[in-house]
């Protein structure tokens, strides 16, 4: 069942008008590698943040793992690249796809959630003192992205 939803999912991503993205599985049909764009107006803006997402052997029935690559200043991704976003936890459904979790993913780039964060200090300073917020993610950007 799993095979056959992946290639399902890669047929319809050759589709997909992906933008700056870019999603596309390995050899190992179980490990995909993605990547997302800092979106403009964002402290993210020109980096290009690559992760690899893993695919258990019972998807679309159980969330794909994301890891985050490239190290990134996010208050929902933690300094190892682990995410927090409800799709892969408790709000995920088979109903989502590869293309719609990273479509997720840019969007929290843009706009994050300081009410479920990974990293509480990222969070808590995004709340006090977007600026200084802004300031160190468009930093790790520019070195690290």
């Amino acid at each position: 069942m799993a095979l056959k939803r992946i290639h399902k999912e890669i047929a319809d991503i050759r589709k997909e008008d992906l933008g700056g993205m870019t999603i596309e599985a390995t050899d190992n049909l179980f490990l995909w590698k993605a990547s997302v764009p800092g979106q403009e107006g964002s402290p993210y803006e020109g980096g290009l943040f690559r992760m690899e997402i893993h695919l258990p052997h019972d998807y679309p029935f159980s969330a794909p793992k994301i890891h985050f690559v490239t190290r990134i200043y996010h208050m929902n991704i933690s300094d190892r690249g682990a995410v927090c976003i409800d799709i892969l936890k408790n709000q995920w459904s088979p109903a989502l796809s590869i293309f719609k979790v990273v479509l997720s993913l840019s969007s929290l780039l843009m706009d994050p959630n300081p009410q479920d964060p990974l990293v509480p200090s990222i969070a808590t300073e995004y709340v006090r003192n977007k600026k200084q917020h802004d300031n160190t993610a468009r930093h790790w950007t520019e070195l690290y992205a």
